[in-house]
């Protein structure tokens, strides 16, 4: 998805101590990689086989811009363009779905952080970083083909040829300072993703 150009808010909301308290101790897994690497799928698989919570990013947006209301209507239509959503309508979206898990003992978060200012968005927030950040990689053009498949059998709207250019194009060009900011931490964990 591409540079936000939206009124929506671009930080999130702070977190009460509580609510820190609550996503202190489970364990932190972000999941990145470009469209059509394989995250979801394969956070589905390791959310059943260690007990972990799967937050899917693409899965809570795309679920908000099919209700009705104003911000979901913004939402469709920045995704339906392949540009990215607000940094603090995703926050928000994160942190309330691990906060309405409070007996999870651990979350992957799929398609999550998407650019530098939501990784350091998430640590401020919340309170600390990830445990580790698996990056899925993959071809450019094993993504395409992939995306190009399932937008034909889900019919996503951001699963559209001009939309995945974008989506691929923006990856790229706002991934690499998350994955170094990561490097730094010594977080990172690269995934072949090549296979499928």
């Amino acid at each position: 998805m591409g540079l936000c150009r939206s009124k929506l808010p671009q930080t999130g909301r702070p977190l009460r101590p509580k609510e820190k308290d609550i996503l202190k101790s489970p364990l932190i897994i972000f999941v990145m990689g470009g469209p059509g690497c394989g995250k979801g799928t394969q956070c589905k698989y390791m959310a059943t086989k260690y007990g972990l919570c799967h937050v899917g990013l693409g899965q809570l947006l795309r679920q908000e811009a099919q209700r009705g209301t104003q911000r979901g209507r913004q939402i469709h239509d920045l995704m339906r363009q392949g540009l990215l959503v607000p940094t603090g309508i995703v926050l928000d979206m994160v942190s309330d779905n691990m906060l309405s898990h409070p007996e999870s003992r651990g979350f992957l978060i799929d398609g999550f952080p998407r650019e530098l200012k939501q990784a350091q968005e998430f640590e401020r927030i919340v309170g600390r970083a990830p445990d580790a950040v698996m990056v899925f990689d993959c071809s450019m053009e094993t993504m395409v083909r992939r995306v190009l498949r399932r937008g034909q059998v889900e019919r996503r709207a951001d699963d559209a040829e001009p939309a995945i250019q974008r989506r691929l194009e923006t990856h790229y060009t706002l991934c690499e300072p998350v994955l170094t900011f990561y490097q730094r931490k010594n977080l990172l964990r690269n995934v072949d993703a090549a296979i499928a």
